[in-house]
């Protein structure tokens, strides 16, 4: 059986799962919890994806998330391997840790965003013993349930800067709507939204279907969405976004693109290239010296570990400034 094709473009919306391999127990106590969410959000940081919502469950995990640079699989290779290595390293175990690849639903979503992170937050009381008790009882357990992102969306207080609030609570109509929206679903039960998967892949209406199936699949590009609008990245030309990194950090464009140059300097580059030109790790490497997708992915790595040295971020915060002056233009 052929496997679904993955659809990517940027600001495009998923909702991504993975479960453990012969649903084993992907995560065994809060360390591996906390391991996760952080190569999260370091991943998050890496490819400019943003998260909408999150759960972590015992033997799997969900994500909402958009791309704005058309690169879901390179962001989940990236999050998903290292999170693997630190589990197999952490519990001295090896193999495989999931059920095969990652499953990821292209999602429409000016009709089904807001129902999918209903659909997430509540997971928790969805399943085992749970979904049986009464239902105040699984409100309760939701609402105290420590590794969603529910809490940040009702309790501004426990908001973190990792996820993105705003759309939904603009949808629904603040914090405290958004409560009552999910206390409607535990006390009244949620239809399958996933009945209206289509194609495997695509969590969506008919029209959006159309506008994937003719504009992307057909001709390559995909015409904006009223939700996507104003959210895709500019894109710089990297000849650009070069000159403007040896500029702001004061160093000849030969030393840049030099195997031996400055690790962190290039280190800068290589993000400032993935960020506002939108080429592949690969094309990167290209750029800099002929060096593999996996040098790039190291250099960027390293820079992300020393990006609280107050002179790397004083750098490293001044040439993205220029850059950001330079899309706004």
């Amino acid at each position: 059986m052929a496997r679904p094709l993955r659809i990517q473009y940027p600001g495009a919306f998923y909702h991504v799962t993975c479960r453990g391999n012969e649903r084993r127990r992907i995560f065994f106590d809060d360390d591996d919890r906390y391991r996760l969410v952080n190569l999260l959000m370091e991943s998050l940081k890496i490819y400019r994806v943003i998260l909408y919502a999150y759960v972590l469950m015992d033997n799997h995990f969900h994500l909402v998330l958009q791309t704005l640079r058309g690169n879901l699989s390179e962001f989940m290779r990236r999050f998903n391997i290292c999170y693997t290595g630190w589990f197999n390293y952490h519990h001295n175990t090896c193999g495989h840790l999931y059920q095969g690849r990652y499953k990821a639903l292209l999602v429409d979503a000016d009709n089904y965003l807001l129902e999918l992170s209903r659909y997430v937050h509540l997971n928790p009381v969805r399943v085992g013993k749970l979904r049986r008790r009464d239902y105040h009882e699984r409100w309760q357990y939701v609402k105290g349930y420590p590794w969603s992102s529910l809490a940040g969306y009702v309790n501004a207080k426990r908001a973190v800067d990792f996820v993105e609030y705003d759309i939904m609570l603009e949808i629904v109509g603040g914090r405290r709507a958004y409560q009552r929206f999910l206390y409607d679903g535990v006390s009244e039960g949620l239809e399958d939204i996933f009945e209206d998967v289509q194609y495997q892949t695509i969590l969506g209406d008919d029209d959006f279907v159309a506008v994937v199936k003719g504009e992307y699949l057909e001709k390559g590009s995909l015409r904006e969405q009223p939700m996507y609008r104003g959210m895709v990245a500019k894109v710089i030309a990297p000849e650009v976004v070069v000159a403007y990194c040896a500029e702001a950090l004061g160093i000849a464009i030969d030393k840049l693109k030099a195997r031996s140059g400055d690790g962190v300097m290039r280190g800068i580059v290589a993000d400032m290239l993935y960020k506002y030109s939108g080429i592949t790790q690969r094309a990167i490497g290209g750029l800099l010296g002929g060096i593999e997708y996996t040098a790039v992915n190291m250099l960027r790595c390293r820079l992300q570990k020393k990006i609280n040295d107050p002179e790397i971020n004083s750098r490293y915060v001044r040439v993205e400034r220029r850059l950001q002056r330079l899309c706004e233009l």
